[in-house]
């Protein structure tokens, strides 16, 4: 079989911003990279082209989400591809700088990409000696390149020269070369906005400001400038993944639990998520619940702002999916799930439990009360309300006393807001409100200019 680009999959996680690839190798067989332990879009793309995956590649010790390798191991009894230099504890083919893979027709090559991290390696696609394509991971993505600071500030600019190396490696493979990265628009190891998520080496070559920059220290000044904050769960990943981490079991829902049984949870330590739409918790929630709605970034921020060793229970409104909170969290290795909250708020209600809300405004309605943004740096920086107190959410707990009384909290829409008015009321601040909508609604609700840098 002629590889093409139909035989090419990409599977994208919206919420993390990661992509992984399914490619059909023309036998029934196919290799898997980069795939997370939430496999159900891989799963649907291989039953639709009846493929096995006979190769599961990872380009990394990923910090952002588990692994899938090893349960497709388990499961397809695909043979695991990994750098040598990761060192993983688990069965692999160790590749190193050079080393080839035959997948039957197709070639597998393996490209030292330090940069990302220590032991990244980015592989080539080769039919016959033509290179279709190369997954890059975390290496060369489209308009930039990954974060350099996963395994600490005091080597990020040592692995972003080392990635100027890995980019300029790269950039000569033939201008034609599919670039398939892993990391894309939304992942906090440093993508660029934008809805592209695979490019060509000679578009990047032309675009690419990183690959622009006239020598190293310009690389790596440019690199290192333009880092915000990542979720706190990225520092632990990486080494779960070196040993590999747990198969999943058979898939099952939340337990219920009633409300007695809820608040004995709590009473040993417990903590309370409501899942719920931004609407649902303002208008009556548990009291010390914390907001995380459930949507495409549910794990991202679960991860960020609650440790994973604690016992959770989850409130659901009608027709939330409890499933999708499992898998969610399994991808990111949160396993300590407690239960449900058996007959949602009502229940509780009705078996005496106390309720609060919040207030919700409307952009026109602010008035003259303080403001408190909790979007990343960058965000605040395009465009903020004149006078805005700043605060990321990842760091809020940490400026929680600085963070102005009675304040308007806000985000882009509501739903960071929301999960962050939750973590101030657990410290005692009141007369809060959630702003629905975000700075630009504001400025067409008000006719006022938003005001941009820091």
């Amino acid at each position: 079989m002629a590889f093409a680009e139909e035989h090419l999959i990409p599977l994208v996680d919206e919420g993390l911003g990661n992509s992984a690839y399914l490619a059909d190798l023309g036998d029934g067989r196919a290799l898997a990279v980069d795939a997370s332990l939430d496999l159900r879009a891989l799963r649907e793309a291989a039953a639709k082209r009846g493929l096995t995956v006979a190769y599961a590649a990872d380009t990394h010790l990923h910090a952002d989400f588990l692994t899938g390798a090893l349960q497709l191991a388990h499961d397809d009894g695909a043979t695991v591809l990994a750098s040598a230099a990761g060192h993983r504890t688990f069965d692999h083919t160790p590749l190193s700088d050079g080393d080839e893979v035959d997948l039957g027709g197709l070639t597998l090559r393996a490209l030292a990409t330090p940069g990302h991290t220590d032991e990244h390696l980015s592989y080539l696609l080769l039919d016959d000696r033509r290179e279709l394509g190369v997954f890059t991971g975390g290496s060369l993505i489209v308009g930039s390149a990954a974060r350099t600071d996963l395994l600490g500030p005091d080597r990020a600019e040592e692995l972003a020269r080392a990635q100027y190396r890995s980019l300029h490696r790269l950039a000569i493979l033939p201008d034609a070369t599919a670039v398939w990265p892993t990391h894309g628009a939304g992942s906090f190891c440093s993508a660029p906005p934008g809805a592209q998520r695979t490019t060509t080496i000679g578009a990047q070559k032309q675009t690419n400001p990183l690959l622009a920059a006239r020598d190293e220290d310009t690389f790596a000044r440019r690199l290192l400038a333009g880092l915000g904050s990542y979720p706190a769960y990225f520092d632990r990943l990486a080494q779960v993944n070196r040993r590999g981490p747990a198969l999943l079991p058979v898939a099952r829902g939340l337990a219920p639990l009633d409300a007695a049984a809820v608040r004995g949870l709590l009473a040993q330590g417990g903590q309370l998520v409501d899942v719920r739409p931004v609407e649902q918790f303002a208008a009556g929630h548990v009291p010390g619940a914390v907001s995380i709605p459930l949507r495409e970034a549910f794990a991202t921020w679960l991860g960020w702002l609650l440790p994973p060793e604690i016992p959770l229970v989850f409130v659901f409104g009608p027709g939330q999916d409890a499933m999708e909170v499992v898998r969610q969290a399994a991808k990111i290795g949160y396993d300590r799930l407690a239960g449900q909250l058996a007959g949602g708020m009502d229940a509780w209600r009705a078996g005496g439990g106390g309720v609060r809300a919040l207030e919700l405004v409307t952009p026109d309605r602010i008035g003259g009360r303080p403001v408190l943004d909790v979007r990343q740096q960058a965000e605040y920086a395009a465009g903020h309300i004149p006078g805005a107190f700043h605060a990321e959410l990842g760091t809020l707990r940490r400026q929680s006393r600085a963070a102005p009384k009675g304040a308007v909290v806000m985000c882009g829409h509501g739903e960071r807001a929301i999960t962050a008015a939750s973590l101030l009321v657990r410290t005692g601040a009141d007369d809060l409100a959630v702003l629905v909508g975000g700075p630009d609604d504001w400025a067409r609700a008000t006719g006022r200019v938003l005001q941009e840098g820091q």
